[in-house]
């Protein structure tokens, strides 16, 4: 059911995937293996005793997430069994205080258990020059993890006393499964290997794993950052030791910080952390009921938590697609194809000779379409919308200086000069938005036929341009529809339903 749920919410959120698998097929479970056996091979897995939490209630050994209690580091009441959401703090699930059963609520006590262990120290002079050589990392990863290595690694456990996941191919664990974690990037590499099979070219996927020029990038948050810069790149140089081509390590790894929610208690506004427990969430299935895609897809983009913490807010939902997404990008659109339909039956001819302001508008487009791609390929897409909304201020600007309202009755041919213009710089807003708004992209070329471009790549300018049918491609968001939002997630606060 989640699986299917989940692929279908991507769908509708304009979120396309060349290959949408999961970690329970036959050939993730054949990769994890030979990972597992690659790893053994190279002297880095080892077997020992260990603590794990056991619930006497559940008769069973706990997975870390279904472990609760106190960080042994900052103190946060609500932490995980193997790590800490407020801290970042990574811990063995014996290490929290008062641990309970996030299922049950009831006490768990410590057991040993015998479990493989995955030789992190070993890679850590090899992590560590990987790490301190990303230049191009952020900041607070690159320094978290360097922090991590230089506290001293520990050996890691892969195993776990759990019924569901890979088995592991050793006598006497025919009861226990590999850890989600040891598992879970591996993943990666099958889901590559399961689209070049249906593809028909079953190799392929070495063009992505073992090219040199290939850059791996995972779009993670936080939360799990060691895992993707520590347990992954040290599973990665392990199993490329034998002569065989080795796989690439990932290029970059830009976790996001945590996004919180604004609620409404007893009339005072908060942010709270969220919590699918208690049904504190924005539930983007029941959002899209409420928008289509692109006004959510814009609102996230612009308050992504990039460099920080940051909180999500209804109010601000609504302000920022009012006045950036309707009142900057919008309007200009709107200016512009209604003009040209309105006085010109939609026909833009191309225009000779541009006017001194034309040009300048033009080449400062182009520094901010340079801008533009600078941080998205960063990748920092909050930065480059930024860049985005300056293109539409601008061009919103040079439509104002240029009085085509005016003009028209004087001087046809400088009107359509500026119509002109303004279509050139609509293309290249198009060309732009659509990462953040490709259903309203779609739409506009369904009644704007002219290049959809950004203005540095055009050796020439166009021949010209034609609107037909032009429609607003966005509504704005009313306040009622703040208010019921925002009721949701108060009553949620108050433990109500609904």
């Amino acid at each position: 059911y989640w699986w299917a749920h989940m692929k279908e919410t991507f769908e509708r959120f304009g979120i396309s995937f060349d290959n949408f698998s999961r970690t329970s097929t036959p050939l993730h479970a054949k990769n994890t293996q030979l990972f597992y056996r690659k790893l053994k091979e190279g002297g880095y897995i080892s077997e020992a005793e260990s603590k794990q939490m056991y619930s006497p209630t559940e008769g069973r050994f706990l997975p870390d997430r279904y472990v609760e209690g106190t960080c042994p580091v900052c103190g946060y009441k609500e932490a995980r069994g193997d790590q800490c959401d407020n801290c970042g703090s990574w811990y063995e699930a014996h290490e929290l205080i008062e641990p309970h059963s996030k299922v049950t609520g009831g006490p768990v006590e410590v057991r040993g258990t015998t479990h493989l262990y995955l030789d992190l120290p070993e890679f850590s002079e090899r992590l560590r020059k990987y790490v301190a050589g990303q230049e191009h990392w952020r900041t607070s990863v690159k320094n978290f993890i360097l922090g991590i290595i230089d506290g001293g690694l520990e050996k890691r456990p892969i195993t776990r006393d759990i019924q569901w996941g890979v088995p592991v191919p050793e006598p006497g664990f025919e009861d226990k499964r590999f850890y989600v974690w040891f598992d879970a990037c591996i993943g990666y590499v099958s889901s590559t290997m399961e689209w070049a099979a249906n593809v028909g070219e079953p190799d392929r996927w070495r063009e992505y794993w073992q090219e040199p020029e290939s850059r791996l990038i995972h779009f993670i948050g936080k939360d799990n950052t060691v895992f993707h810069t520590l347990i992954w790149p040290a599973q990665l140089m392990g199993t490329a030791e034998d002569g065989e081509e080795p796989f690439v390590l990932p290029y970059d790894v830009p976790a996001n910080e945590f996004m919180n929610l604004e609620v409404v208690v007893d009339g005072e506004r908060r942010a709270l952390q969220m919590s699918t427990s208690r049904n504190l969430a924005v539930w983007l299935h029941e959002a899209l009921d409420r928008y289509p895609a692109d006004p959510l897809r814009f609102y996230l983009a612009s308050n992504l938590p990039e460099t920080g913490d940051v909180v999500f807010s209804w109010r601000e939902f609504q302000s920022r697609v009012n006045s950036d997404l309707i009142g900057n990008l919008g309007n200009y659109i709107n200016r512009v194809l209604s003009f040209a339909e309105k006085y010109f039956d939609g026909e833009v001819p191309r225009q000779e000779g541009l006017s001194e302001d034309a040009v300048a508008v033009l080449e400062d487009f182009k520094e901010l379409e340079a801008r533009y791609e600078t941080k998205m390929l960063a990748p920092r897409p909050r930065e480059a919308l930024a860049e985005l909304l300056a293109m539409g201020r601008r061009a919103n600007r040079f439509f104002d200086a240029s009085a085509p309202w005016k003009t028209r009755k004087e001087d046809q041919e400088q009107t359509l000069l500026t119509l002109y213009t303004c279509s050139v710089l609509l293309g290249s807003l198009a060309y732009h938005a659509a990462p953040y708004v490709p259903e309203a992209v779609g739409r506009l070329e369904e009644f704007f036929d002219g290049p959809i471009a950004r203005v540095s790549d055009l050796d020439e300018l166009p021949k010209g341009y034609r609107v037909t049918g032009a429609k607003p491609l966005f509504r704005r968001i009313e306040d009622d529809e703040v208010a019921v939002a925002e009721g949701q997630l108060s009553r949620a606060v108050r433990g109500e339903a609904g």
